[in-house]
């Protein structure tokens, strides 16, 4: 199916999120619509499944005009949607979820789930995703949950589906998987608009690239264009692609765990006995798989998980048994790894979610009562500083794009005096351009002297801003290792490898590629 945008614009009020925008989908294409967060690509992909009515312009299927007047209508043109934050029903089953909305019914009107299962079976086989029609969706992974999401689509018979951010909350095995899972469907025939803005990711699977800044497109490229190019496409001015940071200049250890361990509910231990040191001026990375005890980790030293043990101590002082609000108080920033649940209160504006921690303190109250004028001063500030793109300050933090609500986070993180900064997943679901300034900002902080412990699943993360890697796996220390530490020994690492083990593997492995070509086994292991 041949899906085309004409001169598509959408306006809010005055403010134009999309502008006289052109774009062609071809039978059985990847097509790729990348642009920072912001730039309105969201905006244009809910015109075409119907959720918003353009200001201007015509949707064309096969040559033929047609207008969505909801979801429903976009669905019957064969028009399906995978959203970036899922559309499930937790206490459903994966049945239930598909089947709402287009439910199959026999006899006086019964549902009947069978004909839901058959056909979830039927899409699971070709397309190996290895779904529990009977499975709890609150039960299953995220990248299981994406799956699903899928599913819904194909069952409605989509011939152009739209992934909106679809990585931006799985981990890179999960990320491999999907990309390997759109590939399938176009092999099928299907047609995939691929909203994204990672040039990795977008470079490995698109077959056309379109990039859209400001609600605008700004030019079209191939797959083969250097990541450099799109990345100044993107953003409007060259972008650096990598963190050129000087040497850490590590001064005394200051923050200290010590058998750290975090007892889970079911009565397992999800963080087992770990014991690290970080000094000023020094950031530590957390690598792993997502799930292996980073979350419990941050936090125990937060003070956000019940069942803990051990010691953790920032210069000199113990942290744990305090409540959270004199763990932050003490100089501890944090930057939690789900923005939306835990890092904003996305009713309130954006002045008001820049002092969450420091609403009853001066400058911002006198007494019990808080100080407007003080808040909005600081928010004026943090917004240019940290160019946090929002209509207004008083805007609802919940209407911002999910970077711009990530720099709301670190903005209101870092603009305090700071003993230690704690960063879990700190660019997860932001764009090229707002990477480049949140990595600036973090190392700056590390640069004043502040310890920096950071959680990312992302090893090209990982990589630019740690002058230590710390490895966990099953909620064990594998090893801390030094920064340049390859990506395949860190690799095998994340998989509860040894350091010595995992080394040793890679070396053989080089040398086995170099004799042998690519016939090696990875038999060391």
């Amino acid at each position: 199916m041949k899906l085309e945008l004409q001169g598509i614009s959408k306006a809010f009020g005055s403010f134009y999120a999309n502008q006289d925008i052109d774009l062609t989908v071809e039978d059985g294409q990847i097509h790729c619509l990348l642009g920072e967060n912001g730039a309105g690509k969201s905006t244009l992909m809910n015109v075409l499944y119907g959720l918003y009515e353009p200001t201007a312009g015509h949707i064309l299927v096969d040559g033929k005009p047609v207008v969505f007047r909801g979801p429903g209508d976009a669905m019957a043109a064969g028009v399906g949607m995978v959203h970036q934050h899922f559309m499930l029903v937790p206490v459903f089953t994966v049945a239930e979820n598909v089947a709402l909305g287009a439910e199959a019914t026999r006899g006086a009107g019964l549902l009947d789930l069978e004909v839901t299962r058959q056909r979830i079976r039927e899409i699971s086989a070709k397309y190996g995703f290895h779904v529990d029609p009977d499975a709890l969706v609150e039960d299953l992974p995220v990248g299981v949950q994406q799956r699903v999401e899928i599913i819904k689509a194909l069952v409605r018979d989509a011939k152009v589906l739209i992934l909106d951010e679809p990585t931006a909350v799985l981990t890179p095995q999960e990320t491999d998987e999907l990309l390997d899972i759109m590939r399938q469907l176009k092999a099928a025939g299907t047609s995939i608009v691929f909203i994204s803005h990672k040039l990795r990711e977008v470079k490995a699977v698109s077959d056309v690239i379109t990039v859209i800044r400001r609600g605008r497109v700004v030019g079209e490229a191939p797959p083969s264009a250097p990541p450099a190019d799109l990345a100044a496409m993107m953003v409007g001015r060259p972008v650096s692609l990598t963190m050129d940071k000087a040497a850490a200049q590590p001064g005394e250890s200051t923050f200290e765990v010590e058998d750290l361990t975090v007892t889970a509910p079911n009565g397992t231990k999800a963080v087992d006995g770990l014991s690290f040191r970080i000094a000023r001026g020094e950031i530590l990375a957390v690598a792993g798989v997502q799930g292996n005890g980073q979350t419990e980790l941050t936090e125990a030293i937060l003070g956000l998980q019940p069942h803990v043990s051990g010691s953790v101590r920032l210069e000199g002082r113990e942290l744990l048994g305090r409540s959270v609000k004199e763990i932050l108080r003490s100089g501890v920033g944090f930057v939690p790894e789900d923005r939306t649940v835990d890092g904003l209160v996305g009713s309130l504006s954006v002045a008001e979610n820049l002092v969450l921690d420091l609403y009853d303190r001066e400058p911002y109250a006198r007494g019990l009562a808080m100080r407007p004028a003080e808040v909005r001063a600081n928010a004026a500030r943090r917004v240019e500083e940290f160019d946090i793109r929002t209509p207004s300050p008083e805007a609802a933090a919940g209407t911002l794009s999910g970077g711009n609500q990530q720099k709301v986070v670190m903005a209101r993180e870092l603009s305090r005096p700071l003993k230690l900064f704690i960063a879990s997943q700190p660019t997860r679901g932001v764009d090229v351009g707002s990477i480049e300034f949140l990595h600036r900002r973090i190392v700056a902080e590390r640069d004043g002297g502040t310890p920096v412990l950071i959680v990312s699943t992302e090893l090209d993360e990982v990589h630019a801003l740690a002058d230590r890697i710390a490895v966990l796996y099953k909620g064990r220390l594998v090893g801390i290792v030094p920064a340049g530490t390859p990506r395949e020994v860190l690799g095998l690492m994340m998989a509860g490898v040894t350091p010595d083990r995992a080394e040793a593997a890679a070396t053989a492995r080089e040398d086995a590629l170099e004799d042998n070509g690519s016939d090696y086994d990875g038999g060391a292991l």
